[in-house]
């Protein structure tokens, strides 16, 4: 017999939803588990993760690592960190990047992930696309401004600009990224993973 859990995975695994719409094909990536203490919620995989099947298999996982304090191991273990994108499917190219997330993810499979989740954990909103999901009430604001005032989203959530590239250029222009937001979330994120406050059985899997 299988578990809800297992289930849910499975589901995900065979969604179909946006298969007409992804000229790349179907491919969800995710990984979560009902012990994951630190939850990451960016804007959909890219290429490369699209091919690997592996969330944040690029450059920007890279940096993301680099930012959280993160090991691979410790990033690719469900029972430690659950990776739920805002489109589970990697959208495609447009012109100047990739296409937005697909819209269709968020409120056919998030709260389903959710409720399997922990409810002491920490959430790091990364990118525009998640900030604007799951801080409605700041839309008007520009990301930068939501990450300067950080502090006041947690100990629930903490908004984080995308890794990519771009975000190098970014961070010169506002070395308090590097000087404070980035020691809290290290700090944050070390504390979550304190020995005893993850059970140590796997009880999920990625996508």
């Amino acid at each position: 017999m299988t578990s809800p859990l297992s289930d849910l995975h499975s589901e995900i695994r065979d969604c179909t939803i946006c298969a007409p719409l992804l000229t790349d094909g179907v491919r969800p990536v995710v990984q979560f588990s009902a012990t994951a203490p630190i939850l990451i919620i960016g804007q959909a995989p890219g290429s490369k993760v699209h091919a690997s099947g592996i969330p944040w298999d690029d450059d920007s996982g890279n940096r993301l690592r680099e930012w959280t304090g993160l090991s691979r191991e410790q990033l690719y273990d469900p029972a430690k960190v659950a990776i739920m994108p805002m489109g589970f499917c990697y959208p495609g190219r447009a012109s100047g990047g990739d296409k937005p997330p697909r819209k269709e993810c968020a409120p056919q499979w998030h709260e389903r992930i959710l409720a399997t989740l922990p409810p002491d954990r920490i959430t790091l909103l990364v990118g525009s696309y998640a900030q604007a999901y799951y801080l409605p009430a700041t839309r008007s604001m520009s990301l930068t401004n939501r990450v300067r005032q950080f502090d006041s989203f947690l100990p629930d959530m903490l908004p984080l600009p995308h890794p990519a590239w771009r975000s190098a250029i970014w961070a010169k222009k506002n070395p308090w990224f590097e000087e404070i937001v980035l020691p809290r979330l290290r700090a944050e994120i070390a504390a979550k993973l304190k020995p005893n406050s993850v059970d140590p059985v796997k009880t999920g899997d990625a996508v």
